[in-house]
């Protein structure tokens, strides 16, 4: 079990990330808590599972008012997040309230767009429950929720006072959640980490298995690795752009498919496959596309349902990350090396998108 600081301009965000996390960051988060009205954003299947995690939580607070929301991108909307500011202010709460987000990264994203909201901005801490969110979705400050045009297009950088990643909640996830958790693990140690990479393809069974001795070290070196990049770029002007590795199309088909079918790291994991052949195209040696898609193939992807070049490039036009120059693509060059690449064609993405679909896990 490691802590970690991630230092930015609105002061530094504690970090514990391992199995026991919750047990070691017990008395930090009691004092922070102590005497203060406090919220917990959660979905009613973690309560049922992990509710039990709250107790030091609820005997320190001055008063706990537990606020559900739906599984998944459903949670992620305005009117989720109008109810919720509702809840607040009739529970009396006040600018120095607290808020837990107590789940996955839907649940956090929501979470820390009210908290960011309510009152001019309250603090909170983020109890991650995912693999997905202990490894990326938690850390970093981003938060928003859905318009129907497009994911995460409404939100605020509001980074939490704490993150508690305990890797022993994650042994009651289905593999799906595993495996799409691993997908955001694969896609940071690509471009920022080969031996993270090795130690994932090496370690792959275990991982998708929830055995917490392997997934300790992954999400541990994951969460370095966001840290660093954060903290270089904490606006994401620069380089914590290349953590979008694969959300660009990523987001496309989740938008495509309404948010039903493929959970956010399989969507990625097509995305990053996509890019791969952009890559290819713009000098990615073919050995090192294989070894990425060749993971990511073990990976046992659900099959993606029918879908059109027109509307995905439709789709990716309306992307947060677009800019009035039009797509900045995140392409691996080299093992452990990313680039920003701007200036690829809507012709070129549409054609490659017929021939991507037709066959996802192919290079050529």
């Amino acid at each position: 079990m490691e802590r970690l600081r991630l230092r930015h301009p609105g002061g530094e965000t504690a970090i514990w990330a391992g199995s026991g996390a919750l047990a070691a960051a017990r008395a930090e988060l009691a004092r922070w808590v102590a005497g203060r009205t406090l919220f917990v954003v959660s979905t009613p299947r973690v309560l049922a599972l992990h509710g039990q995690r709250l107790a030091p939580l609820r005997a320190a607070a001055a008063s706990l008012h537990l606020l559900p929301v739906p599984e998944g991108e459903e949670a992620k909307s305005l009117a989720v997040a109008e109810r919720l500011w509702n809840d607040m202010l009739l529970a009396g709460g006040k600018r120095d309230s607290r808020l837990v987000a107590f789940g996955g990264g839907s649940v956090g994203d929501l979470a820390g767009f009210v908290a960011g909201c309510f009152l001019r901005g309250i603090g909170f801490a983020q109890l991650p429950t995912t693999l997905l969110a202990q490894v990326d979705a938690a850390i970093g400050g981003k938060t928003a929720v859905d318009l129907p045009g497009g994911k995460n297009t409404v939100g605020l950088f509001l980074h939490p006072d704490w993150v508690v990643c305990d890797t022993a909640l994650l042994s009651t996830l289905p593999r799906a959640e595993l495996r799409s958790g691993l997908v955001e693990a694969i896609k940071m140690a690509a471009l920022l980490d080969p031996p993270l990479l090795d130690r994932i393809e090496t370690g792959l069974g275990p991982l998708l298995a929830g055995r917490a001795g392997a997934l300790a070290p992954v999400v541990a070196a994951a969460a370095a690795l966001k840290i660093a990049v954060v903290e270089r770029d904490p606006d994401e002007r620069g380089d914590r752009r290349l953590l979008n590795f694969g959300h660009t199309l990523g987001h496309a088909i989740e938008s495509a498919t309404g948010y039903q079918g493929l959970r956010h790291g399989e969507a990625v994991a097509y995305g990053m496959l996509f890019a791969l052949r952009l890559a290819r195209r713009r000098g990615l040696p073919a050995k090192d596309a294989a070894r990425v898609a060749a993971l990511l193939g073990r990976l046992e992807l659900p099959p993606l349902p029918p879908l059109e070049p027109p509307d995905l490039a439709a789709r990716m036009a309306r992307d947060k990350k677009a800019s009035e120059r039009g797509l900045v693509w995140v392409l691996p060059a080299a093992p452990g090396r990313g680039a920003m690449v701007e200036g690829i064609g809507w012709d070129e993405v549409t054609a490659e998108l017929a021939a991507f679909l037709r066959q996802p896990l192919a290079m050529e």
